[in-house]
């Protein structure tokens, strides 16, 4: 509301107040109130343009149907997030595939994941490392087609001995037309819990051995 507006406002009794983020929300009926003060109370000799009028209407029904806008969106976010927390918490005990190259050992049990072999390769190797960057077995998964191939390793090193619980880095290679290539991987792992951070915003969810990921991240439920 301009200088001009509050002065005519105010020449018909009508009092202003500092704009504040309290005050300053305007409801359609208040709006159309003071419009219609407007048009009765308007200087004879300096009446209000119909285009001024109407310029005021629409701006109002613009700002209005922005923020009305606004509400739906929040609302719809809002009951998407609680939807996504809801499927999220089904796979509490359950194991998804999540891109990533480490992942955690428990005893007597297997790491688990896939490569993501975009062509063809006449071999295809995986190898376990542990945190201290040796190497502690290899994995032959020969011959493959384009896809995604599935690997397990069971904890055995290549001295033939269990491997200490714990965390393992993994990388996957490739020899394609005699290069080797770096290949991605994606580790599967026990959802543990669902954490849903920042007051509802974004969804984790956590998984055995590796922590945290964005429920979005998630590319199989196994």
């Amino acid at each position: 509301m301009n200088d001009l507006d509050i002065s005519r406002l105010q020449s018909i009794g009508i009092a202003t107040r500092p704009t504040t983020r309290e005050t300053s929300e305007l409801g359609q009926d208040d709006f159309l109130r003071i419009m219609l003060a407007q048009l009765e109370n308007q200087d004879p000799t300096s009446p209000l343009e119909g285009n001024e009028f109407l310029s005021q209407i629409t701006q109002f029904s613009i700002a209005d149907g922005v923020s009305g806008l606004n509400e739906s969106f929040a609302d719809l976010a809002n009951s998407l997030t609680s939807n996504q927390a809801l499927q999220a918490s089904a796979l509490v005990g359950r194991s998804v595939l999540v891109p990533g190259d480490s992942a955690g050992l428990s005893e007597n049990g297997t790491l688990q994941g896939q490569v993501a072999l975009p062509n063809g390769a006449s071999s295809v190797t995986v190898d376990i490392f542990n945190l201290g960057g040796e190497l502690v077995n290899s994995i032959n998964l020969g011959p493959q087609v384009a896809g995604n191939v599935d690997f397990v390793w069971n904890g055995v090193t290549n001295n033939g001995e269990q491997a200490e619980p714990g965390t393992y880095r993994v990388a996957a290679r490739a020899n394609v037309g005699g290069t080797q290539e770096a290949l991605s991987t994606l580790i599967s792992a026990r959802v543990d819990s669902v954490t849903l951070q920042n007051g509802g915003g974004s969804l984790e969810i956590n998984l055995a051995g590796i922590g945290p990921v964005s429920f979005s991240s998630v590319q199989e439920i196994r």
